[in-house]
């Protein structure tokens, strides 16, 4: 959002996963997730490592068996213990709420067209708000959108990723007509 508004000649279309949007934490009266500064030790000391080596589920995709190879398995195992809590990760995970901060009053741009994908909500809270009701929120003043529910977890492109490239195929074509 912040690249289109302040780059809107660069933006040809926005496609998001269940993005993080400047006024979800208002939309929802929540506050902003962090990280203990801890955890910038967890790569270097191998804590990282043994913690997949324990759960790798919490660290490999979701997806059917054989959709990744083997070999694509044991590098996303390497990645997520080398990079999955470096300094660098614990600190941007931090800066979440000056980001928000300095774009809380952003709005898609009216003359891009937005796609969102998210997942389907088991339950809104109280108040009947939910991410599809928070996403069609933000995609009132937009030109050409579509938001996409679907079924998954939050990282939806692992389970959904040959259905994900139809719709967002689907979707530039219809921008092209």
């Amino acid at each position: 959002m912040y690249y289109a508004n302040t780059y809107p000649d660069e933006v040809e279309a926005i496609i998001g996963i269940d993005p993080t949007l400047p006024q979800a934490l208002e939309y929802f009266g929540e506050t902003a997730p962090a990280m203990p500064a801890y955890f910038r030790y967890m790569a270097p000391t191998g804590i990282a490592r043994l913690a997949l080596y324990i759960t790798p589920e919490n660290f490999l995709p979701i997806a059917e068996k054989g959709t990744y190879s083997e070999a694509n398995l044991r590098m996303t195992k390497a990645i997520s213990a080398w990079k999955g809590y470096n300094k660098t990760v614990v600190t941007e995970a931090n800066e979440i709420n000056n980001n928000i901060d300095s774009t809380i009053d952003m709005t898609f741009p009216s003359e891009i067209p937005v796609m969102i994908f998210t997942k389907e909500d088991e339950k809104g809270n109280e108040e009947a708000k939910s991410n599809i009701t928070f996403f069609h929120s933000q995609l009132n003043n937009c030109g050409p959108n579509k938001l996409v529910i679907m079924g998954g977890t939050h990282y939806l492109h692992w389970m959904n990723y040959k259905e994900m490239s139809d719709h967002v195929y689907e979707f530039l074509e219809g921008l092209s007509d």
